[in-house]
């Protein structure tokens, strides 16, 4: 194919040697399978912030920090340099949460490097050499499968709450399935677990999405609590990457937070409303 002018600099540099196809297109960003020698990979090119259509950034930016004074000063005040370093941290952030990841044994795909808002990363295929579905495009999994999977999505983040990391958009529509099961993609919105007001809301979405999916096929996994229960351990310091969950947890009899309770239901609806919308641009993608 044409090769696209975000990818020619690349190309030019003998960072990539050709352009085989485009995977995908979303909301952040659009996909391409690329040559680099004899490997595979892909090339994940950001949008610019402009035309770039992900709601509450500022919700997911909170506690990011830069050792720069002068360039964080700039991106507090909003100045055109300000917007670009903001800009270089949301597309940084991907990388290094994927190193992160993978540095605590989370299956994510391997990132070969982030040059001028273009991620080059792994290719992530199935048994047969062709790229990896998402999980959202699987309707059909036996009930064994469906409650290994998620004990293993549950594993995944609890590593990263122990690494400090929230994904805070995860879903079906950000998990591949190859031949050993789930890899977790698109994390330029990480939030730090410590730093941001929002973390624990989103690690409970995160979890909530995931628990749903598989209890479509493992109606049980829909009574756990898990999201409840490892937010707990980690805010008593009690959770590593080694805990056994159970997916039970003792709710609190105490008199009810009204305020607390509003919340809750607005962050639901608005779970809801997102949910509508990522499945319609789940169909509208090529993938």
């Amino acid at each position: 194919m044409k090769t696209p002018i975000r990818l020619q600099p690349l190309v030019d540099d003998g960072l990539v040697d050709e352009v085989i196809s485009q995977l995908m297109s979303g909301k952040e960003a659009t996909v391409y399978m690329i040559r680099c020698g004899d490997a595979i990979r892909c090339a994940k090119v950001y949008k610019e912030a402009t035309k770039r259509s992900f709601k509450k950034a500022a919700q997911y930016q909170e506690g990011r920090k830069t050792k720069n004074s002068r360039r964080g000063r700039a991106m507090e005040k909003g100045s055109k340099y300000g917007r670009e370093e903001q800009e270089k941290a949301w597309q940084n952030a991907e990388v290094d949460a994927l190193y992160k990841c993978a540095a605590a044994k989370i299956r994510v795909p391997v990132p070969y490097g982030c040059f001028d808002g273009v991620l080059l990363m792994e290719l992530i295929t199935n048994m047969h050499g062709d790229v990896a579905p998402r999980l959202n495009d699987v309707t059909q999994m036996s009930e064994e499968q469906a409650q290994s999977q998620h004990y293993t999505m549950m594993g995944y983040v609890v590593r990263m709450l122990c690494a400090g990391i929230v994904h805070g958009d995860l879903s079906e529509f950000n998990v591949l399935v190859d031949k050993d099961g789930p890899v977790i993609i698109d994390l330029p919105q990480a939030v730090d677990a410590s730093a941001n007001n929002n973390a624990k809301a989103m690690l409970f979405r995160d979890v909530n999405n995931m628990t749903d999916y598989y209890s479509q096929f493992a109606p049980e996994l829909a009574a756990t609590k898990y999201a409840k229960e490892m937010w707990a351990l980690y805010e008593q310091g009690e959770l590593t990457p080694e805990t056994q969950l159970t997916g039970l947890f003792e709710e609190d009899t105490t008199a009810a937070d009204v305020d607390s309770v509003l919340e809750e239901i607005n962050a639901a609806f608005e779970e809801a409303q997102e949910r509508r919308e990522r499945m319609s641009d789940a169909n509208n993608d090529e993938y």
